[in-house]
């Protein structure tokens, strides 16, 4: 079984071949998300054909997804003209094999589920911080979609309800405030220097910098605190690149401990184990589960 998953960002298209193990022969390539879906589409086939045959491909995407048609429910601004896409059909269409297509955040979970942080955890959340905020829900060992495929929208939580604008759905959510894109925002408002992750925390013992992080992570802690008291999980698995500075998870878990009720304190806060590949290694079993039920 011979597997190419591709995990469609809205920065980057992570790739490789999913054989049963690790994913090989990774590469990763600019999307030119503000060229359009279009564009995109034509990127993802120009990588697939880089890697000859296969018996099926997974799609890791961002953008809401119907995973039961493979197409985008809704994609925002960072990809125009990506909703209403039907990625299956194109895919399909062009290579003549068995395509499945599933969000980023819900594909990465499946990864961690099988092979990561989760894979010892019946129910569990697993959130991720990068451009936006997103999340995906195992309740006993299974994804659960929601009645139109988009349950898990934690970005979508609201958290400053004074900052709220008619017509802008994220205003005063999480994911305006938890973002690694919300953390850089705040450097460059303390130095336009500042303008990525690695350089703020690169100057984490500066005490300004220290505060301005110290205020980010309590924007995380308080999307956490709802959804401990909803989910009641066994744990969350937080994922994105910022996750990677234990600085971080160490206050996360902390500030999260102190701030929920005694009853649900039993819930493990953990990184993510898979990284990069996460996306990929989800997608990939999903593919071959598909190939499996033709068999």
């Amino acid at each position: 079984m011979r597997i190419a998953a591709l995990d469609i960002g809205g920065t980057s298209i992570k790739s490789g071949i999913w054989t049963g193990d690790l994913p090989k022969e990774v590469k990763e390539q600019d999307t030119g998300a503000k060229l359009g879906g279009a564009h995109v589409m034509e990127q993802a086939k120009k990588i697939l054909r880089g890697y000859g045959s296969f018996d099926a491909i997974g799609i890791s995407t961002a953008g809401q997804v119907d995973s039961v048609n493979g197409m985008i429910r809704y994609a925002n601004e960072n990809i125009p003209g990506y909703t209403g896409m039907n990625i299956r059909d194109i895919l399909e269409k062009e290579f003549s094999v068995p395509v499945v297509v599933e969000n980023d955040v819900n594909a990465a979970a499946i990864g961690e589920s099988r092979f990561g942080a989760g894979r010892h955890m019946d129910n569990f959340l697993c959130i991720t911080y990068g451009t936006g905020v997103g999340g995906a829900v195992i309740l006993n060992g299974s994804l659960y979609r929601g009645s139109c495929f988009s349950a898990g929208e934690f970005g979508g939580i609201l958290i400053h309800p004074e900052d709220r604008r008619e017509g802008e759905p994220f205003s005063g959510c999480y994911e305006k405030y938890a973002s690694a894109t919300a953390l850089v925002d705040r450097g460059k408002q303390l130095d336009k220097s500042l303008n990525s992750g690695r350089k703020i925390f690169e100057r984490l013992e500066e005490p300004k910098v220290r505060e301005l992080v110290d205020q980010w992570i309590d924007q995380i802690v308080y999307g956490l605190i709802s959804l401990i008291h909803i989910f009641n999980p066994s744990g969350i698995v937080l994922g994105g690149g910022v996750m990677a500075q234990s600085y971080i998870l160490e206050q996360v878990r902390k500030k999260t401990k102190k701030q929920i009720m005694s009853s649900f304190s039993q819930v493990t806060i953990c990184q993510a184990q898979l990284g990069n590949q996460a996306g990929l290694l989800g997608a990939a079993s999903l593919a071959a589960e598909i190939l499996e039920r033709q068999h």
